[in-house]
């Protein structure tokens, strides 16, 4: 999705989260009086959702029971990738369609931090990462990242700025690697080369462009010597150089969806947060075409919406997580062959004009004591 450089930053600022947000005990009922409005028959529709499989998911898999009356089919993978495989037996087990899918991030209230999320089922309430496989994903280019900025070192003169560059970043040998935009950094000679003033055991220095001087007098002062560039290592002088061709399951497409955008999520505040708005932007982007795209669901009742779930670590008296959820994008397909998708400022207007009451939901206790009840019936068949 992201293979235009200058674009990430323009898209990924394109999600709003302030004041674009639901609880999910609030989302699901507008979803389903949304789909009613819609034309969708009640008691024939057939949710799936395509969730991360972390157990924080589990109160929006209940609640989807609850407001649809069926347990949802599951479109999900780890990391909150679509399985488009399963469009078919999807579409076989209901008239009328709809698809759920969110990322999601870990949010901790205490130290109002994204990425962590306390689970209260381990012996000692532990933090740990929250996605987990986003936060794996993301490991060794934070890593990559870091070195980065701990090993080339600016420094400042009056007129002109010096570079020093750790001999990895001139090799084009590794297989994975952080490639810095070097044409936007060092002085080029007419002829395309590279002429460095000094040489080091493990280390080259090479005058700055122009450009390159006049950005770092904001974070660096003349005569100071030779720096860290640290957080002056902005997205726009690197990205990322790795093979994902190996990929033939399907295990990779989370990496695969963040790999464009990836300089601008490991240079974020909150790299976590960053990801999983990524990652649902390519998720939808990915899934639509798939979706508008597969004649199981032609001629049929479709709603397909994506956005992002933020879960919000539960205290140890609670018994489920707080899930908040904001919406992305939607696509709309109808039997009378209308099709269009909303934007995220049109699709949250949408939902907020929906009811948040839905007197059709099904009451989950009730429904539990009749199958018990019927269990009672079958305890004494010849089997």
């Amino acid at each position: 999705m992201y293979n235009v450089r200058d674009n990430v930053q323009a898209s990924l600022g394109h999600f709003r989260m302030e004041n674009y947000w639901f609880r999910y005990s609030n989302f699901v009922p507008r979803l389903f009086n949304w789909c009613v409005e819609l034309g969708f028959e009640p008691g024939k529709i057939m949710p799936s959702r395509a969730f991360c499989s972390d157990e924080s998911q589990g109160y929006p898999v209940i609640l989807l029971a609850k407001h649809f009356g069926i347990f949802p089919f599951n479109h999900g993978q780890v990391g909150g990738i679509m399985a488009c495989d399963r469009h078919g037996p999807h579409a076989h087990h209901g008239k009328d369609l709809v698809i759920v899918h969110s990322s999601h991030v870990g949010y901790d209230p205490e130290a109002m931090t994204f990425g962590s999320y306390r689970r209260i089922q381990t012996a000692n309430h532990r933090c740990s990462s929250n996605c987990g496989k986003i936060h794996a994903t993301l490991e060794w280019y934070l890593r990559e990242y870091e070195f980065a900025c701990q090993n080339i070192f600016v420094d400042m003169r009056a007129d002109h700025c010096r570079l020093t560059l750790d001999n990895q970043y001139l090799s084009r040998s590794r297989e994975r690697s952080l490639v810095l935009h070097l044409e936007k950094m060092v002085e080029h000679q007419h002829d395309g080369e590279m002429l460095p003033i000094a040489m080091q055991s493990t280390s080259r220095t090479f005058i700055a462009t122009d450009a390159f001087f006049q950005h770092m007098r904001w974070f660096f002062n003349e005569g100071t010597g030779k720096q860290p560039l640290g957080d002056a290592l902005l997205p726009e002088y690197f990205t990322y150089h790795t093979s994902l061709r190996e990929d033939t399951d399907g295990s990779r497409q989370l990496e695969q969806n963040l790999i464009g955008a990836m300089p601008w999520i490991v240079t974020s505040a909150e790299p976590m947060l960053t990801a999983a708005q990524a990652n649902t932007q390519a998720e939808f982007d990915r899934a639509y075409r798939s979706i508008s795209q597969d004649s199981a669901y032609r001629g049929r009742n479709l709603l397909y919406i994506a956005g992002l779930h933020v879960d919000i670590s539960p205290s140890p008296e609670q018994a489920f997580v707080l899930t908040k959820f904001i919406p992305w994008a939607a696509y709309v397909q109808l039997k009378n062959g209308e099709r269009y998708v909303l934007e995220q400022e049109a699709l949250f207007a949408r939902l907020q004009a929906c009811s948040a009451d839905n007197p059709q939901q099904l009451g989950l206790d009730a429904a539990i004591q009749m199958m018990e009840d019927e269990e009672e019936i079958y305890l004494h068949l010849p089997y």
